[in-house]
Formats: C-alpha cells, sequence, structure tokens
C-alpha cells in the first residue's frame, strides 16, 4: 500500500526545522515521490513468518535472503549486511548526494544478538570504558549502569539495528555533523532522507521525545519497514525475551521497551499508511 509524499513530508516536518540548508550548498532537482522510491511494508510472506527471533536480532543476516551484503563501496566494515529494500533505498539515495557532493558511508547496519551482547556487556564489565570509566566499579547500581550505557548502546534484544532497517552513517560523534562538511551532509540528510524513507529515531530529547537514547545525528532508519517492524515487537516481544546478558534483569524496570525502543522522534513513530 502506496503512501504520498506529502502526508511522510508533514510528519518529518521536525527534522526540517532544526537546521537550514548551508546557502553555500548547491540547489538540488526535486526529490522523487516516495511512490516511486521506497517499499512500503513488509510483504504479507515476511509478515507471516516473522519471528520472535528475528525481532531480538537472534538471525544469522548472511543466510537470510532478504538481506544483502553492503559493497565497499558504501562501507570500509566487511560482512556487514542491511534488508534489501532498505539498501535499495539506500542507493538510490546515496547516488542523489553524490550528484550533490556528499558522500554517504554506512559505518554500521545490520547487527545481531550476538553483535550486541558484545557491545554492551564490554561496556558493562569495564572491559570497554565509557566517558574514561570503568562503569562496574564507578556505577555499581546495575539500573543506574544500564541506564548510563543506554545513552547511546542498545540492550541486546532491544536494538533496531537487528531489524536490517538502520545504518549508522560517517561518524559516530554529533560534533561531526555540527560544521563543516558533516553539518552540509546532516542538513541535505534533513532535507532529502525522508524522501527516500529514511528518518532520524534519536533525535535531541525535550517535551516531544523526553525518554530514550541520546540524540544521533548519525542514526537513520528505513522507516516503510521499520514502523512494520515496531509494531510487532511491541506485539510479539515481552520482558521475559529481553534476557540471555548481564544485567537484562533490570530491563523492566527502567521500562526498557517503552522508553527504549518506542522511545523515537514522533516524525518516524507517526509515521502512517494512507
Amino acid at each position: 500500500m502506496h503512501k504520498k509524499l506529502s502526508v511522510f513530508l508533514v510528519g518529518t516536518s521536525l527534522f526540517l526545522s532544526v537546521a537550514a540548508c548551508s546557502s553555500n550548498t548547491k540547489p538540488s532537482a526535486s526529490p522523487p515521490a516516495m511512490a516511486d522510491t521506497v517499499k512500503m511494508k513488509l510483504t504479507a510472506e515476511e509478515t507471516d513468518t516473522l519471528s520472535a527471533e528475528r525481532l531480538l536480532g537472534k538471525i544469522n543476516p548472511s543466510k537470510e535472503e532478504n538481506f544483502v551484503r553492503i559493497p565497499p563501496q558504501y562501507t570500509d566494515k566487511s560482512n556487514i549486511y542491511l534488508h534489501k529494500d532498505a539498501y535499495q533505498a539506500f542507493l538510490r539515495m546515496a547516488e542523489a548526494a553524490a550528484a550533490e557532493g556528499f558522500f554517504l558511508q554506512i559505518i554500521s547496519a545490520t547487527r545481531t544478538f550476538a553483535d550486541q551482547k558484545r557491545i554492551w556487556e564490554n561496556k558493562w564489565t569495564g572491559k570497554q570504558k565509557v566517558e574514561g570509566q570503568d562503569l562496574s566499579q564507578t556505577i555499581p547500581d546495575p539500573a543506574q549502569r544500564a541506564m548510563k550505557i543506554l545513552e547511546y548502546s542498545s540492550m541486546p534484544g532491544t536494538s533496531r539495528h537487528h531489524w536490517g532497517t538502520d545504518i549508522d552513517l560517517n561518524a559516530l560523534n554529533n560534533s561531526y555533523f555540527a560544521s563543516g562538511k558533516g553539518l552540509k551532509i546532516y542538513e541535505w540528510m534533513q532535507q532529502h532522507a525522508p524522501s527516500y524513507g529514511f528518518c532520524q529515531v534519536y533525535t535531541e530529547k525535550g517535551p516531544a521525545r523526553p525518554h530514550g537514547y541520546n540524540e544521533e545525528k548519525w542514526h537513520w532508519s528505513y522507516i516503510p519497514l521499520a514502523a512494520d517492524l515496531l509494531t510487532h515487537y511491541a506485539r510479539q516481544i515481552s520482558y521475559q525475551d529481553i534476557s540471555g546478558f548481564k544485567g537484562a534483569e533490570v530491563a523492566e524496570k527502567i521500562n526498557m521497551i517503552p522508553n527504549y525502543v518506542q522511545g523515537i522522534a514522533p516524525a518516524c513513530k507517526d509515521w502512517k499508511e494512507e
């Protein structure tokens, strides 16, 4: 079922107000209509076979028929994957950006439960320091430690990166996108990404988004698929499913599902079909 461009752009008006395009940015051709650039939903077959394991990231992307490997011209990482429809939409967006002199490089894409568990437990145990701290020593309270890690990293089984719909672009710090070339890329993305189905899910926190991860200007989600997956996640996944890693026991206490899994920008969350 198709959506009209005007509906999507109204929903993304919050993004367009964050920063106007730089006066040095060349005028661009009008982006293609959404109906011509993106697939709107999971197929009936994908929906029928959508398992809890898929939602929780307990998959092998290389063996998933709907996932494709990202070629080296768009990433410096090996063996990273996206859902094929998210990747095709990214290609169209990347080509449009390149025509205006902007290179979009994928830093991270699909991450499995095991990938996320490694990231999470390295921070939980102090193997990887967070802001120069060994959190296992400086924050002994499990809930508080989890919330510190959750400023920028998801619990295993709760990351949108599990779904093959989300990408991190160019740099994993907001400062890169605050000036110079990074700012111009961010401004371009704010203006054009919605036309290709991509939305910045973690905007600045405030009254419209009081909970969840801190702002991530690099994290963009392919909403036409991710919206369906988020709906299925809410229906199928409970706190009993969020397990198998250190600190999992605090997931319910800190309201992991409503505050983090569902704690995305209104422009992305309110994306609706016609």
